[in-house]
Formats: C-alpha cells, sequence, structure tokens
C-alpha cells in the first residue's frame, strides 16, 4: 500500500465535502438580488445543493456578492471577504459584480469596472439580471471547481 494512497482518498472525499455544504454570506447591492432571492426560494431552492445562509463572515466559505460595487462599498466588502475563514469562495453575479455592467460604460467614478479588482473571483454569473437557472449553473460549477472537475469558471445563459 503506497504512502499517497489515503492522502489522495480524504482530498477527494474533503472536495466532495466542501462543495456539498457551502454556507453563503451574500451583499446584495442592486436587482441581481431580486433574482438571487428568487433562487433561494421553493421553486428553485438552492439549499438542495447543500447551500445555506448565515450571518456572521466566520462560518461563511461562500462570498456571493451582486450589484453594482461601488468606491465606497468596496473596502467594506473586503473586509467581509478577510473576516472569512478559509477555504472560502467568491461568486460574482450579475453584469455589474462581472465588469461594471452599465455603469463602467457611463464612465461612472464611483462604480468599480469588476469585483475581481478588489476579490479573487472563482465563478462570474453573467446577465442583467441573469435568470435563476444561471445562477444554480453558476454553483454547479463551482461545486465542480471545489471538487476538482474540469467545468469552465465562467457560467451563464
Amino acid at each position: 500500500m503506497s504512502g499517497g494512497f489515503f492522502a489522495t482518498r480524504m482530498d477527494r472525499f474533503l472536495g466532495w465535502a466542501r462543495a456539498r455544504s457551502l454556507w453563503y454570506l451574500s451583499i446584495k447591492t442592486g436587482c441581481c438580488a431580486d433574482e438571487l432571492m428568487e433562487t433561494v426560494g421553493c421553486r428553485y431552492d438552492i439549499e438542495r445543493f447543500g447551500c445555506v445562509a448565515v450571518e456572521d463572515p466566520a462560518q461563511a466559505d461562500l462570498l456571493v456578492v451582486t450589484g453594482v460595487i461601488t468606491q465606497k462599498s468596496a473596502p467594506e466588502i473586503r473586509q467581509v471577504y478577510d473576516a472569512m475563514l478559509g477555504p472560502k469562495y467568491v461568486l460574482a453575479i450579475g453584469a455589474c459584480a462581472c465588469s461594471g455592467g452599465p455603469f463602467s460604460e457611463l464612465g461612472d467614478q464611483a462604480a468599480i469596472s469588476g469585483l475581481q479588482k478588489i476579490l479573487p473571483v472563482d465563478v462570474f454569473v453573467p446577465g442583467c439580471p441573469p435568470r435563476p437557472e444561471a445562477i444554480m449553473n453558476g454553483l454547479i460549477a463551482l461545486q465542480e471547481k471545489i471538487k476538482g472537475g474540469n467545468r469552465r469558471v465562467q457560467a451563464g445563459s
């Protein structure tokens, strides 16, 4: 029996367990928050995938950000991310969180053109606003990434 057999099996098991028990903290600042709340509701029910909402950043391992990121809110979002314990993941939902959306085209200096400017984003879910199915697809892509699968990082419609 080789020494790496047990470690490999344990890594696969831990990846499976982490992917199926994501506790998320959401920062909702725009119209994409409505679609996220619809995804949490009884029709789509993301709790089937092991996602449970928490209020304390120390308990969360997934940060879900929707809406416009402004210069004023960026330090607070970074502070919430830093308060999370590792391993931690970030899901950017909507065109505003992914690339600044229509606000970046206007040259608005208050809006940041994408969450990746302040945080390392694991999965982007584009759309304005994205459908709940796209959000579920982004969640599945994140679970595949955590397990170590070969799924594309950008989930979309």
